[in-house]
C-alpha cells in the first residue's frame, strides 16, 4: 500500500547509491531512477547532487528523508495493525544481529518464527554489535540482537540469553592436552581474537579489567573479523582463541577443540535485544516475545572438552 517512490528514494538516500538501492529493492536501476525523478518532478526540487560517480543529498533530500523515516514506519505499523483486526500476522520485520548470534543462535529460532508467521516478511543483516546499534539509530532495522556491552544511552537493551566465552585450543596442537593454566600463563599465551567493535572483544576487555589487566598486556598475535576465521586459524596454529561456547559446540563434541580453564578468569556476557526507546513496532515486540519463549535465559556451560 505504501508509495514505492518513497521506498526507492529512501533506499537511495541511505545507501547513497542507485545501484545498491536497486539491489536492495530487487528492481532495476532505471526503475529506481524513474521513481526518484517522479518525486523531484512532483515537488519541483532536486533531491540529490551528482558529482561524477558519487551522489549526496540536497537540503530538500534531507527534509524528505526525515519524513520518509516516519511515513514508512507508520505504513509498516498500519499494515500490521489492520491485519490484526482479522487475527492475521502480516507485516515486515527488519532484523540486525551480530555475527555470533546470527550464525550460531538465531537460525533455528528464525526458522520456527517464519513457519509460525509465514506472512511476516523477515530480512536480516549480519554485522558486529556497534554497526547493529548504528543501523538501529539510522532506522535501517526494527530491532537488533547484540552481544553484551550496553553502549548507547538512547537505546534500550534487554537480555534474552546468557553466553560464556571460552578459551579454546586445537586438540591436535601443542596445547592439546592442556586443561588449565594460571593467569600469568594466560597473559603469555599467543592469542587470536575478534576485531575491534565486536561484542566478543568488548566482553573480553571487561573481564580483563576486573583483574586489573588491559588488552595490550596480552600476547595477541592477530585480530580476525569472524569466529569462523578464528576457528580455521586455530586448526593450523598453536594459538588460543576466545569464542562463544555456542560457536564451538560441534568442535568440542567431536574432540577437535579443547576448552582451557584460566584460573580466576571467566568471560560471561548476555545476548541482548536492542531497540529504540519506546519506538518498538508491534511486529518487533511480537518477535522478541517469540524468541524469549523459545530461548530461556539460563547460564551456559560448555558441553565438551573440559
Amino acid at each position: 500500500m505504501s508509495d514505492f517512490r518513497l521506498k526507492a528514494f529512501y533506499s537511495v538516500a541511505r545507501n547513497l547509491s542507485f545501484t545498491k538501492a536497486s539491489q536492495e529493492l530487487f528492481v532495476s536501476q532505471p526503475a529506481v531512477t524513474r521513481h526518484v525523478r517522479e518525486l523531484e518532478s512532483l515537488y519541483q526540487v532536486r533531491l540529490f547532487d551528482r558529482k561524477g560517480n558519487s551522489i549526496s543529498l540536497t537540503e530538500a533530500g534531507r527534509v524528505l528523508m526525515e519524513h520518509c523515516e516516519r511515513i514508512l514506519a507508520e505504513y509498516r505499523k498500519l499494515e500490521y495493525d489492520m491485519h490484526q483486526l482479522n487475527n492475521e500476522d502480516v507485516g515486515e520485520l527488519r532484523l540486525g544481529a551480530s555475527t555470533t548470534i546470527s550464525r550460531y543462535v538465531l537460525p533455528p529460532v528464525l526458522a520456527r518464527f517464519t513457519e509460525r508467521f509465514p506472512k511476516i516478511r523477515v530480512s536480516l543483516i549480519d554485522m558486529n554489535s556497534r554497526h547493529i546499534e548504528k543501523a538501529l539509530q539510522d532506522n535501517r532495522i526494527d530491532v537488533g540482537m547484540v552481544e553484551g556491552v550496553f553502549r548507547v544511552p538512547s537505546l534500550r537493551y534487554e537480555p534474552f540469553l546468557c553466553d560464556e566465552l571460552v578459551p579454546v585450543v586445537c586438540s591436535s596442537g601443542r596445547w592439546g592436552n592442556l586443561e588449565e593454566m594460571t593467569l600469568d600463563e594466560f597473559v603469555r599465551m599467543p592469542l587470536v581474537l575478534r576485531e575491534r567493535g565486536s561484542g566478543t572483544l568488548d566482553a573480553i576487555e571487561m573481564a580483563l579489567s576486573e583483574k586489573g589487566l588491559k588488552l595490550s598486556s596480552l600476547n595477541v598475535r592477530m585480530y580476525l573479523g569472524s569466529t569462523e576465521s578464528i576457528k580455521s586459524f586455530l586448526r593450523y596454529s598453536d594459538c588460543m582463541g576466545i569464542v562463544s561456547v555456542f560457536s564451538v559446540d560441534h568442535e568440542l563434541r567431536a574432540g577437535e577443540f579443547r576448552v582451557v580453564d584460566v584460573e580466576g578468569l571467566q568471560f560471561k556476557r548476555h545476548f541482548c535485544f536492542v531497540s529504540a526507546q519506546g519506538q518498538e513496532a508491534d511486529v518487533a515486540l511480537n518477535f522478541m516475545h517469540f524468541v524469549k519463549e523459545k530461548i530461556s535465559c539460563k547460564e551456559v556451560v560448555s558441553s565438551g572438552g573440559r
